[in-house]
């Protein structure tokens, strides 16, 4: 069985991959780079502003801007998707600016007349994203696969909880942005559960909201780790090298946000492991290089 997959957000386009139907897949978004052969072998139906070249302040200025004039982060290109000719578009509606919300999408598909299913993901926990895998691998008719994913990345969750079982767990501070700062939310706090850690000044299974400094250092954060959204090692490490002013004593350790921690994908495991490391270097290897990055 084949079907014709559009996926409108970066973490869909994992899944996807991870579900081995990569080569069902025909339109992706700009911001679509893992793996890097999406973005560049299949049909870009959104774009948006680079904001590569921009400062995290100057990026949420723009965010702000936009979204209070009523504007749109994100461009559908509909004649693109209506060639594609796709019969389930994977999209969201957690996050305006994270990608394209739904009813943006099925606007236009009742405006091209076009029949494809739509299926919004929008998890708030770590079981929630693992929910999502599922009804992916349900809607795609490959639902035995979705089961082996999960199955597969419980065992993974598993054997890190073993290795820190009884062990003392850090306070541990999370900055989703630096510019202004925000708390962790969504799943990102169990995240640091999951690894063996305590998380402070966050919002479990709620949306990241703006903080201050002195609030995030109120947590006594024993360890504090900088995982920007829209941003890899390189660039969180960037930011993190100004945070342990706020921090004194504290670790600081700058995350490949994208990969690991902001996007509900496959990868949140890794991001588990690679936090695990950071709080139990003795008890659990070292993730990949490139991932994490002690700054102070």
């Amino acid at each position: 069985m084949t079907m014709r997959l559009v996926s409108l957000l970066p973490s869909a386009t994992e899944i996807v991959y991870a579900l081995g139907l990569g080569d069902d897949l025909v339109g992706v978004t700009f911001e679509c780079d893992e793996p890097p052969s999406a973005r560049r072998d299949k049909a870009v139906v959104v774009g948006g502003r680079d904001t590569g070249g921009m400062a995290p302040g100057e990026i949420d200025a723009y965010v702000k801007e936009q979204l209070a004039a009523g504007g749109d982060l994100y461009t559908l290109h509909a004649g693109a998707l209506a060639g594609l000719d796709p019969e389930l578009i994977l999209t969201q509606d957690l996050c305006r600016v994270c990608a394209l919300p739904s009813d943006h999408v099925s606007d236009a598909l009742d405006h091209l007349g076009c029949r494809a299913d739509v299926l919004s993901l929008d998890p708030y926990t770590l079981e929630e994203v693992f929910g999502t895998f599922l009804a992916v691998g349900a809607r795609a008719g490959v639902l035995p696969r979705a089961e082996e994913l999960v199955a597969g990345l419980r065992r993974r969750l598993a054997a890190v909880a073993a290795a820190v079982a009884g062990r003392p767990r850090p306070r541990v501070a999370i900055v989703e942005w630096v510019d202004p700062p925000f708390t962790a939310g969504h799943w990102v706090p169990e995240l640091v559960t999951a690894a063996g850690g305590s998380p402070v000044a966050a919002r479990p299974g709620a949306r990241s909201v703006q903080t201050t400094w002195a609030e995030l250092a109120a947590g006594e954060p024993a360890v504090v780790l900088v995982t920007p959204c829209g941003f890899h090692l390189e660039g969180a490490a960037a930011q993190a090298a100004g945070v342990s002013a706020h921090f004194p004593g504290a670790q600081v350790w700058a995350i490949d946000g994208d990969a690991l921690v902001v996007r509900p994908g496959p990868r949140l495991v890794g991001g588990v492991e690679a936090i695990a490391a950071i709080l139990h270097p003795d008890a659990v290897p070292a993730p990949p290089p490139g991932t994490i990055r002690r700054v102070g």
